[in-house]
């Protein structure tokens, strides 16, 4: 089982690596870095909730499990 410390140190890897992206879309799609940057931040921001969440109710699970 996971601690909540290393779900959360993955939850903030994983979204710093998701912000990079996004922003980069953002500003391909739309020709502006401010309004990329700002698509990026809230995307980040509900995709770190539902990741958390999401490795917690996983972390539950024992199905799939050895040992």
């Amino acid at each position: 089982m996971e601690t909540r410390r290393r779900s959360l140190v993955k939850a903030v890897i994983w979204n710093v690596i998701g912000i990079v992206s996004m922003t980069l879309v953002g500003v391909l799609a739309t020709g502006s870095a401010s309004l990329g940057g700002k698509m990026a931040l809230i995307n980040t921001v509900i995709g770190f909730g539902c990741y958390l969440i999401y490795e917690r109710v996983w972390s539950n699970i024992h199905w799939g499990r050895r040992g």
